[in-house]
């Protein structure tokens, strides 16, 4: 899987116009659009929740005429970004996740031509080529008979692949220093994938056929 190009996607990209009539809260830019949405579901502490993650996007339009995201995706895409591990986005970490999303929304649309909902797997495949990842067909084999229902993914699934192909991205980028194409995983590193408990050399033209789809 090549990841050349990864991560260039544009701003907002449209998001809904006006932040649903709720007022900006002290600590949130008044002149940001997405500042309303988010100070309307935000504890006290400034941070958001899955629960609360899940009514923001909602509430925000994002998923436009998709079905609304799962709590379980809403927990997927915190983890992607809660780099302080507290369980929950502070504002600056929701606008990289709105732009992020926006991003796979706007392939996704790009490939649902009837706008059925859902993507087959050879727009799957163009999909994420369209994003700078060049996946086998085995590894794209995996994700489908995970993720796929009647052979077609599911908006909800593919923000789903999409957050785990980030996370697994990032994580190889972060240790592929010499940009090599390869790297050296301790047991603890891979470990919530069920790989094998030695080191594994992970080549990234198939660092996802495994890992992946063990996630």
């Amino acid at each position: 899987m090549a990841y050349q190009g990864y991560g260039q996607f544009p701003g907002y990209g449209g998001p809904p116009g006006g932040p649903g009539g709720y007022p900006a809260q002290q600590g949130f830019p008044q002149q940001d659009p997405l500042a309303g949405y988010f100070a309307s579901v935000a504890g006290g502490d400034g941070q958001i929740n899955a629960d609360e993650l899940q009514r923001c996007l909602s509430q925000a339009g994002l998923c436009g005429n998709y079905q609304s995201f799962s709590l379980e995706t809403c927990r997927i895409m915190i983890a992607m970004l809660d780099r302080d591990m507290s369980g929950k986005l502070g504002f600056n970490e929701f606008k990289e996740l709105w732009v992020c999303v926006n991003g796979w929304k706007q392939h996704f649309m790009a490939n649902d031509t009837d706008r059925s909902g859902s993507v087959e797997a050879n727009e799957l495949m163009q999909a994420f080529s369209n994003m700078g990842y060049r996946m086998s067909p085995q590894a794209l084999n995996g994700i489908l008979k995970r993720y796929s229902k009647d052979g077609k993914i599911y908006f909800d699934d593919y923000v789903t692949c999409c957050v785990k192909l980030r996370a697994l991205t990032d994580a190889f980028r972060r240790r592929d220093t010499a940009q090599q194409g390869f790297v050296n995983f301790a047991y603890d590193d891979v470990s919530i994938t069920r790989t094998r408990s030695n080191a594994t050399c992970y080549k990234r033209v198939a660092m996802i056929t495994e890992s992946y789809t063990n996630i």
